[in-house]
């Protein structure tokens, strides 16, 4: 039995769905049974889960024989990182009695701080809970900077005419489809060839700075001038807010962007096929990005 957790969001998803059309036996966690509905069509038990509630968790997990493990987000925590010590006690305490053998974790790259990156501290944390574990093969994947992030522009770029954020222009972020991240989480649990506790990090099909992210979306949504522009946090912050982030986590996500900025938080691999994953940006900005720019701006018509 494979137990993926987050398997209504965006590596979940692809997890469950890839283990699924293997013919393998998936249970799929999450907080809204409405969205877990489509595994269970395709043969999926369903275990809706609190990952806060202790108890929820080890009966979810009890049974199984490997994992897709992630800490769900919670925008509207009010302390982030008391949040994700909660969950991922949690998990490990019922992957620990469970007596699952192998485990694939959706982490980071910066992963390998102690200290000062935002929100990936938090994986750090769960890394080494999971590495604590005797028996438990472990492969944590640090990815790259997802492209889903990019969606955010979406209503930026419509209400002001270009792309903004907290990273520096200068700054090459390995951007990675979601998507990837899934199919190799799947691929590994499949095979379960790995052992003891490793690490690998997955960059995407290259590095990309923001101001060549502008140009390749603005290229398939008729701007090919799009430009990027750096805003300073106190302007960000409260736009941050009213999407819907709690204080705390937009303070954290900061953090996490200093990282990003100052080279503190970077991918530390040599890039290699093992890392590298195919969906390219422009795939994803013909394939993705586009169609929710046009939906945005015909839903506002």
């Amino acid at each position: 039995m494979y137990i993926i957790t987050g398997a209504s969001g965006k590596t979940g998803s692809v997890a469950a769905e890839k283990l699924l059309a293997a013919g393998a036996k998936v249970r799929v966690l999450g907080r809204d049974a409405k969205k877990l509905e489509r595994f269970a069509k395709k043969g999926a038990e369903i275990a809706v889960t609190d990952m806060t509630d202790a108890a929820a968790v080890k009966k979810a997990f009890a049974g199984g024989r490997a994992a897709h493990v992630l800490i769900p987000p919670n925008l509207t925590a009010s302390d982030v990182r008391a949040y994700q010590e909660l969950v991922t006690d949690n998990m490990t305490a019922a992957i620990r009695e469970s007596g699952i053998s192998y485990a694939t974790v959706v982490s980071s790259t910066g992963a390998d701080q102690t200290y000062g990156t935002g929100p990936v501290r938090g994986l750090y944390s769960l890394e080494q809970k999971l590495w604590a574990i005797d028996g438990l093969n472990v492969l944590s994947l640090r990815c790259g900077y997802f492209m889903e992030n990019l969606l955010a522009q979406v209503g930026i770029i419509q209400s002001m005419g270009f792309m903004a954020g907290p990273v520096r222009e200068d700054v090459p972020l390995p951007m990675i489809a979601t998507h990837d991240i899934g199919v190799v989480s799947a691929e590994l649990l499949a095979k379960s060839e790995f052992k003891g506790k490793q690490t690998r990090e997955l960059l995407g099909p290259r590095h990309v700075i923001y101001p060549d992210a502008a140009k390749i979306i603005g290229a398939v949504i008729g701007k090919p001038d799009l430009a990027y522009r750096q805003v300073p946090d106190a302007v960000l912050k409260p736009a941050m807010m009213q999407m819907g982030m709690s204080s705390n986590m937009v303070d954290v996500m900061l953090e996490m962007f200093e990282a990003l900025n100052t080279g503190h938080m970077k991918s530390r691999e040599p890039r290699s096929a093992q890392n590298t994953t195919p969906t390219t940006l422009e795939a994803f900005a013909v394939e993705v990005f586009a169609p929710a720019y046009r939906g945005k701006a015909a839903a506002g018509a």
